[in-house]
């Protein structure tokens, strides 16, 4: 099997809000954006975050898909649409040394995501036939993805670059993943 894993485009964020689970638009140039993409023609599945940011590249291509809340962004939750900088040190502070562990206030932490992500990728892989797969998402859920597949520690896991609008592609072969292709 061959997963494809495709970030959404930019989305529109001059305020530098947090933001996950909320609706951000992409930016206003989204459809240039959709027009560099390149996508091939055929896929056997496709697979998209429920996220208005991947539902559109997915509307816009005409493809065939089914939503998934499992591969949505990491819910922040109290501070889903506020400047980081608005998010008071007493609160944020705990979450930046150890973002693993702490939630945040109303949201997840990520072992939380983790576990959803992971029980998407587990069922995608175990169940499912289909040669060619492409999977809408976020960076973190490729992150996750990706640290699960290469084992590295997940405190790691910001050291990944996942480009806006970019694909990583996965050789999947009899339990067996490599990582063929990031950021393409």
């Amino acid at each position: 099997m061959e997963i494809h894993l495709i970030r959404h485009t930019a989305v529109e964020n001059p305020e530098n809000l947090c933001y996950g689970f909320s609706d951000i638009p992409l930016r206003n140039m989204y459809i240039e954006d959709f027009k560099k993409l390149h996508l091939e023609e055929h896929f056997d599945l496709v697979i998209s975050s429920p996220s208005q940011r991947c539902t559109l590249l997915a509307d816009y291509f005409n493809l065939d898909y089914k939503n998934d809340d499992r591969i949505k962004e990491m819910n922040f939750g109290d501070w889903e649409m506020k400047k980081w900088t608005d998010i008071p040190d007493q609160e944020i502070s705990p979450w930046y040394s150890d973002f693993i562990h702490t939630k945040t206030s109303g949201g997840e932490n990520l072992l939380e995501m983790q576990a959803r992500v992971l029980s998407f990728w587990n069922e995608l892989t175990v169940k499912n036939q289909a040669d060619k797969v492409l999977i809408i998402t976020h960076g973190g859920v490729i992150r996750l993805i990706l640290q699960s597949i290469l084992e590295f520690p997940l405190e790691n896991i910001f050291k990944i670059q996942i480009d806006y609008g970019k694909k990583v592609i996965i050789q999947y072969n009899q339990g067996h993943f490599s990582v063929k292709n990031l950021n393409v």
